[in-house]
């Protein structure tokens, strides 16, 4: 049969919905390090198929997020610093990217935005917020990857970054936010500035500056 010529409302896939569903629960901590993840459970809590559940199984194995033991089911992955500072190497080059191309296409609209999240940020480090802080944090980073265009980029660092995510949310500690605040504030002064490279230069060593060494020591930067 022909393909039908009436445009349908544009909608997400299934399997990027469950991967999304996924991914957020291991990093919030309702998924915690080592539990067995049984298709038919997530399927059954998720109210899907099994298929899509298998789909995002594997996407979550490349992040690193998950992982399958042989001959039994698959777990969540507990925190490994070795994989961590993979995932940190790598963010970090893709948002340098990010903000070396947006920088010259960036308005007054896009540097308000970046100071509204950073004042969010600061508020949620104050009250000792994680949820909030890294919320506020991605909203921050998001403007130069929405202005910069660049769906390769966007690509990357939304498969590496819940990796580093899920690190700072297990050991955050707010009183150890404010030279991310005066980072956040100086690469707007940058951006605002028209200094692409400094402001690339300065949003890489933002996300390298985080350091997530063992479970049990707690982060000693926010990006």
């Amino acid at each position: 049969m022909p393909v039908p010529t009436e445009t349908l409302a544009p909608r997400a896939l299934l399997r990027d919905e469950v991967l999304t569903r996924l991914r957020d629960a291991i990093v919030d901590g309702t998924l915690a390090p080592d539990e067995q993840l049984r298709d038919t459970e997530i399927a059954l809590w998720l109210g899907v198929s099994r298929t899509p559940v298998r789909e995002a199984m594997l996407e979550l194995g490349r992040a690193g997020l998950v992982r399958a033991l042989p001959g039994r089911s698959t777990v969540v992955a507990p925190l490994d610093p070795a994989a961590i500072r993979d995932a940190q190497d790598v963010v970090a080059a893709m948002h340098r990217v990010a903000v070396a191309t947006s920088v010259p296409l960036m308005t007054v609209a896009h540097l308000d935005r970046m100071r509204a999240a950073n004042a969010r940020f600061a508020q949620a480090q104050s009250e000792g917020d994680s949820d909030a802080a890294l919320a506020a944090d991605e909203e921050f980073h998001a403007v130069a990857l929405d202005v910069c265009g660049n769906a390769a980029v966007r690509a990357v660092i939304a498969q590496y970054e819940p990796v580093l995510h899920r690190a700072e949310r297990l050991r955050f500690a707010s009183t150890e936010g404010r030279d991310s605040v005066a980072r956040h504030d100086r690469l707007i002064a940058l951006c605002a500035a028209g200094d692409a490279e400094g402001a690339a230069s300065v949003a890489e060593q933002t996300w390298r500056s985080l350091t997530v060494s063992s479970p049990e020591s707690p982060s000693e930067e926010t990006p």
